[in-house]
């Protein structure tokens, strides 16, 4: 299998323009013009031009949610990665869950340009390299097997090769001498299932397609040595398919069984335009203003640039010129500063740099006064479990899951990072129904689930904002007895504090359900869970009843039971660090919800105290741990317990366990860092010591880490994208701050907020959904599917394909790793956009 690159030659041109007669002559002279270098293997190990840049095998799968779009042979195409998962996969159009292979070894020869990666399926005893090198036009990719396809095989092993939908809406491809229009939305005839599963028909097949002739950045021919390639549209499988071109892997044949040459085009000196990022939500007068501009590797930066005030007129005046200082190299672009620090008068601006615009922002006192608003007023009404969630005249869903839930069975593992494990731990039988736990709780991110680790965080980021601010903004009703939420309708009461009884409830729901913080409640299958939609069409809402027929329903509709076994799954192995990180959100709550609901409050409470006491009179704790469902560090969440039963009880036992507990907390000083400055006044003074020097090592390693990049922060290289650790890290500098001012200043906690609002790289969209005048609109929420987003959610951000990419796509929501909301994430954004407001107004 030959994957070629077409690179801009004028015998490139010539075949593209004979294929295609309509191109006009302009395009014709633009694809025509040579000058740009051939391939050569980069100090980074992938075939790069000017232009483009084929990796091999330089990302694999993280682990956490198999195919995750980021592996085998792939494409950056003049500055997006459009290609990916170049490897062999058993269905022409695999799903999230389908089988990957396992990642062998690989290796690199630098003088023959080649780089080969060996794989396998060890449950089908098969084996095969990918072996990628430089031929004069492009790059060859071979299947080479040493011995002949398996079996059972035989008709499902292939070359796949995905291409990014949403790069090639509204283009044309030629297959052959046919042609065609690349579908906007699926639309690909089926054939019948087998097995459950129907899988579509190929849209065209042909020893060589063009893809997007007409579009100089989107054009690539891929071309096969001997068969036939065949094109799918992998969105009739699933929302997140992609277009997959495929070559079927021919039985009975060793050595190189498929070959494909891949061209992509490239223009010819082509410079990828400059990203002007700033805070898109603006900035108070009096702190420091310093925009960062992302440049090409070929490109010069301007030596000044223009701050530009917009009057009420529309008229324009100029309020600076600024210089454009050069910063240096960060991932695979140049970066400069724009410090225009000395524009204080209030009002609308845009910043003009080398004739680029960036969109207005506001220069004022108040301007994070209203932005945390839809995270609260919005996201987190809409993720609301168990409720009918209503807006004006839009329902956003049903009250969901009120069958909750049955027993996990033991010994399962769940594809979500669920596991139970030997036994229940509950007095309940596996698959028996599990009452009490219908109430509470938030879905988790994007999906349904209820990860208790996700609540607890949330519950103690929110009690933080309440007691250091008090917000009592009141926009949403809930009407916890009756299941309903309306945003937009005030009912007399906070609605943060709300919140934090919303999530409180499930927490104590599910104490008192079996005696312990349970790792979640998700959906048992990959039918339901992938499921997009009203959440309370999930499932049947009537609790599950094994005596019913599958389709016998006996009761009333709000207490009856039914034989369809569509109930969530509650997993319940006994986790000693599960049941502290509840213990730390129960305490918290109950703080914030006395004169609220004191039921609630002293229920909270008593769990946390008696809880607490049963866990240190273990002889050793519950170490079950599975996935990231089962609680964080063990040392960590301990700690915490012990600092918000402290701050709920003021009793001396809890300054003794946090004592004891400290030295292993600190060893995770991000986590607890907000939780032990708080208790810093109860503690003796040896604690205090040693927390400011804990504070001073955390801040000296953060600024090793932000030195960097120019932006300030930590930016992170995993699979999931780290906008989560920089608004951590700046609401633990403010709490330093607040604590030791002379450690840590204001700006630094504002470069964490500036990252949020579009001060990243790869693009300056604000991350969270709704804030600023530019923001993420396509995001992986519950709406995915239509391509939408929830107003105040805030996404993962900058994901680092390797080995140096910042990659964050608002044209496609399905990369969870850079789109998907999480809970935490939005709770500890109300507490920094406070934070700021906080030091805008006293600093």
């Amino acid at each position: 299998m030959t994957l070629k690159t077409l690179m801009s030659t004028a015998g490139a041109a010539a075949l593209l323009v004979a294929a295609a007669p309509a191109l006009s002559p302009a395009l014709a002279q633009e694809t025509s013009s040579g000058g740009d270098a051939a391939l050569s293997l980069s100090d980074d190990e992938t075939f790069k031009t000017r232009g483009a840049e084929f990796l091999v095998f330089s990302n694999w799968y993280d682990g956490l949610f198999s195919d995750s779009k980021i592996s085998g042979v792939e494409l950056i195409h003049h500055g997006v990665r459009t290609a990916t998962n170049g490897d062999v996969r058993l269905s022409a159009t695999p799903e999230q869950w389908d089988p990957i292979a396992s990642f062998g070894e690989r290796t690199v020869d630098e003088e023959a340009g080649v780089i080969e990666t060996t794989l396998s399926y060890p449950d089908h005893d098969f084996d095969y390299t990918i072996r990628a090198e430089m031929n004069d036009n492009g790059v060859t990719v071979m299947v080479v097997l040493d011995e002949a396809l398996p079996d059972a095989l035989e008709g499902k092993a292939g070359f796949n090769l995905e291409f990014l939908p949403s790069e090639y809406w509204g283009k044309t491809y030629l297959a052959g001498e046919q042609s065609g229009v690349f579908p906007r939305y699926a639309s690909s005839a089926m054939e019948m299932p087998v097995d459950g599963r129907a899988e579509p028909r190929p849209i065209a097949e042909a020893a060589n397609f063009v893809l997007a002739p007409e579009d100089a950045e989107r054009r690539v021919t891929l071309s096969a040595a001997d068969g036939s390639i065949s094109l799918y549209d992998g969105r009739n499988q699933a929302q997140n398919g992609w277009y997959v071109f495929r070559e079927l892997i021919p039985a009975g044949e060793t050595g190189t069984v498929i070959e494909w040459t891949l061209e992509a085009n490239t223009v010819a000196d082509w410079t990828r335009d400059p990203v002007i990022s700033y805070s898109q939500v603006g900035y108070p007068p009096n702190r420091d203003k310093v925009a960062v501009v992302e440049l090409d590797r070929n490109d010069q930066p301007a030596e000044t640039a223009r701050i530009i005030r917009i009057g009420a007129d529309g008229g324009e005046t100029e309020a600076m010129s600024a210089s454009v200082e050069p910063w240096g190299e960060y991932l695979r672009y140049d970066y400069a500063t724009i410090d225009f620090s000395d524009v204080t008068e209030p009002g609308v601006y845009v910043i003009d740099y080398d004739g680029q615009r960036s969109a207005p922002f506001r220069i004022a006192e108040d301007v994070y006064t209203a932005a945390w608003h839809p995270t609260l007023d919005v996201f987190f009404p809409a993720q609301m479990d168990h409720m009918f969630v209503n807006e004006g005249y839009r329902v956003w869903h049903g009250a969901s899951h009120l069958d909750d839930a049955l027993q996990a069975p033991v010994d399962h593992t769940h594809h979500d990072l669920y596991r139970q494990g030997p036994t229940t731990d509950t007095d309940f039988e596996p698959m028996e129904h599990i009452p009490g736990l219908n109430v509470g709780g938030w879905y988790d991110a994007g999906d349904y689930d209820i990860r208790t680790q996700s609540q607890y965080a949330t519950v103690r980021y929110m009690v933080d904002a309440w007691e250091d601010f008090r917000p009592t903004r009141d926009t949403v009703k809930v009407d916890q007895e009756n299941r309903r939420t309306d945003m937009h309708m005030p009912d007399g009461a906070s609605d943060l504090v709300q919140q934090i009884e919303h999530g409180a409830i499930q927490l104590v729901a599910q104490f008192d359900a079996v005696g312990h913080a349970i790792h979640g409640i998700v959906e048992p299958d990959l039918d339901q869970y992938t499921h997009l939609g009203d959440g309370v069409t999930k499932t049947d809402n009537l609790v599950y009843d094994a005596s019913l027929g599958k389709y016998e329903v006996a009761g009333s509709v709000r207490d009856g039971r039914s034989g369809r076994k569509d109930d969530r799954w509650a997993f319940t192995s006994k986790s000693s660090a599960l049941n502290y990180g509840s213990i730390a959100a129960l305490a918290a709550a109950s703080r914030a919800l006395e004169g609220h609901n004191d039921d609630l409050s002293e229920r909270a409470l008593t769990i946390a105290t008696e809880t607490f006491a049963e866990e240190l009179a273990k002889d050793e704790p519950d170490n079950f741990r599975h996935g990231n469902t089962t609680g964080g560090p063990l040392e960590a969440e301990r700690f915490l317990a012990a600092a918000e039963l402290l701050q709920a009880t003021e009793d001396q036992q809890y300054i003794d366990a946090a004592m004891e507990f400290w030295p292993g907390g600190r060893e995770h000083f991000s986590r607890i860092a907000t939780a032990a400055i708080d208790i810093a006044p109860m503690m003796p003074r040896r604690f205090r010591t040693q927390l400011r020097t804990a504070a001073e090592e955390y801040l000296t390693e953060r600024r090793e880490a932000s030195a960097e990049n120019p932006y300030g922060v930590v930016i992170t290289r995993g699979g999931w994208a780290g906008s989560g650790t920089v608004s951590n890290d700046a609401a633990v500098k403010y709490s330093i701050h607040k604590m030791w001012p002379e450690l840590v200043g204001a700006e630094e906690v504002m470069h964490g907020l500036d990252f949020l609002y579009g001060r990243h790289p790869g693009h300056n969209l604000s991350l969270v959904s709704g804030v600023g005048a530019q923001s993420k609109e396509v995001a992986y929420g519950t709406n995915r599917a239509d391509f939408s987003f929830i107003a105040g959610g805030v996404v993962p951000g900058m994901l680092i394909v390797k080995p140096d990419l910042p990659e964050n796509h608002e044209d496609w929501p399905f990369f969870w790793g850079q789109n998907e909301y999480v809970i935490p994430n939005a709770a500890q954004y109300i507490y920094l956009v406070h934070a700021a407001d906080d030091l805008a107004n006293t600093d």
